[in-house]
């Protein structure tokens, strides 16, 4: 078995430095990540507004409340699936296999959107998620396995990947949103399909430049394990399936009943996964010490992404409701296209931000100050949020410059918090543990999302300015306590910087 983990974890070496300074096997993880986020992103960008626009205009009818509390409970439940694809990649398939499988199912879930019937939406989101969970922690983790352990390539090189992201991000609402507001709704969801379908084709053909790196999984469960996984699985999904079948014969079922499940999921799960592994015999000299570490970043990782993944949600409908989108000529540009703002500043950002940390080297600051950084960042966000507000609130449509400035900000926390927060995930997990504590990074973006659906609702009670400003204050307070946190943390850290 040690030769097994030896070959699944071997990384290329110093000596690959084929696509700009880096493993050459980065640049098919980059573009199958590219695609897949093209997919991603762009059916994202239309699901609000496909929601909440009416049923003879060809979407789904909802409120607004409703729409941003589906958006929530999909946003939450494709990042918890991250933890049990952690598991499937750690202890089944290898993050290799795992990846591929993810793709086809999310390519699948695309082209059932795409088909014109109310039961195809839930179902193509539901195989979108569970595609999303196989695929995105572990994708990440292979990145991680090209670097061998003290190459100060490493952050940079999950900035350069985190580029990947970001051009699909951009590219997706300009093409999946002027499909689907202009044309039609299914036709910009087959366009996400095709997306995804490049991105499974780059991954096959590219795959042999990545080694051995994900091949096999590093700690195989054995048959006892997989019989006790498959039967708690069977048992819980069937409960569920009872549940709603209950909810539904009774015609008691409302929207709101899955938000409040995954939001109580979303913080249960974590804690419970956290005290299974601290009680884990696996944890062995300064592992348990990174695992307390890695609950600091996860847990401000949360508060982060709950104010961030807003932008999706309640910033998407201020910007199609309370922002003037009029250019020169009085075309007006679809409020999906502000979806492509912030991957176009990470774009331009990210390769400063990596030319930084690599030039910075071991004077860089360490990875608790850059998380204060974008709390402080994504708090003073939601603080010109709420001015933005107070400019609407006569009823005035504003100025596209404050999203624009919002965005600016929540673009460089996101550089200070994601890309850093992928790197230092693979660097504290302990061997057993690599695509798990990946999903568990994955999770805290879950439990964000899981707590917009409580959190959002109070914008209709608080309206924009109060709302903005309150989250925005809770952010800033926080950055301010991680940062007098930071030596303790990174005591905690022992030799990972």
């Amino acid at each position: 078995m040690p030769s097994i983990e030896r070959e699944a974890t071997s990384p290329p070496g110093l000596a690959d430095r084929r696509f700009f300074g880096h493993p050459r096997g980065l640049s098919t993880l980059f573009l199958t990540e590219m695609w897949e986020r093209f997919s991603f992103y762009g059916m994202r960008s239309i699901l609000v507004l496909y929601l909440t626009t009416a049923a003879i205009d060809g979407g789904l009818g909802l409120t607004e409340a409703t729409a941003v509390g589906l958006y929530g409970v999909y946003n939450s439940l494709v990042y918890m699936l991250a933890m049990p694809g952690g598991w499937v990649a750690d202890r089944l398939w290898g993050a290799r296999r795992a990846v591929l499988v993810g793709g086809v199912v999310i390519a699948a879930g695309h082209y059932v959107l795409a088909i014109p019937a109310a039961w195809t939406f839930y179902v193509g989101l539901l195989l979108i998620a569970v595609g999303t969970g196989l695929l995105k922690p572990n994708i990440s983790t292979m990145v991680g396995g090209l670097y061998a352990p003290g190459d100060e390539r490493r952050d940079a090189g999950f900035t350069i990947f985190y580029m990947s992201i970001n051009i699909g991000g951009f590219a997706a609402p300009l093409v999946v949103g002027t499909l689907g507001q202009q044309v039609d709704w299914h036709l910009g969801f087959a366009a996400a399909g095709v997306g995804m379908t490049f991105a499974v084709l780059q991954y096959v053909l590219g795959g042999r430049h990545l080694g051995e790196v994900g091949r096999a999984a590093p700690q195989p469960a054995t048959a006892a394990e997989r019989r006790a996984v498959a039967r708690k699985a069977a048992f819980w999904l069937g409960l569920a399936a009872v549940a709603l079948a209950v909810d539904l014969a009774v015609g008691a079922f409302h929207i709101e009943h899955a938000v409040n499940v995954l939001t109580v999921l979303g913080i249960v799960v974590p804690v419970v996964y956290f005290w299974s592994m601290f009680r884990s015999p696996d944890l062995v000299g300064g592992d348990r010490a990174k695992v307390q570490a890695f609950a600091w970043f996860f847990a401000f990782a949360v508060l982060f992404w709950m104010i961030y993944d807003q932008a999706g949600s309640l910033l998407t409908i201020f910007a199609d409701e309370k922002t003037d989108r009029t250019l020169a000529g009085g075309w007006e540009f679809p409020a999906s296209w502000f979806q492509s703002v912030n991957p176009l500043f990470i774009i331009v950002l990210a390769p400063l931000f990596a030319a930084l940390w690599q030039w910075l080297g071991r004077r860089q600051p360490s990875t608790p100050v850059k998380f204060g950084y974008a709390l402080l960042l994504i708090g003073f966000s939601f603080v010109i949020m709420g001015l933005a507000g107070a400019a609407a609130a006569g009823g005035e449509l504003v100025s596209i410059y404050w999203l624009l400035s919002v965005y600016f900000v929540q673009t460089c926390a996101e550089l200070c918090l994601s890309p850093v927060g992928l790197s230092v995930s693979t660097k504290l997990a302990p061997a057993r543990f690599a695509s798990q504590i990946m999903g568990l990074w994955f999770l805290a973006t879950a439990t964000g999302n899981a707590l917009n659906g409580w959190v959002t609702r109070l914008n209709g009670v608080l309206g924009d300015t109060a709302y903005y400003a309150l989250e925005g204050a809770v952010a800033i307070l926080a950055g301010v306590c991680f940062w007098a946190a930071a030596g303790r943390i990174r005591r905690l850290m022992g030799d990972v910087r």
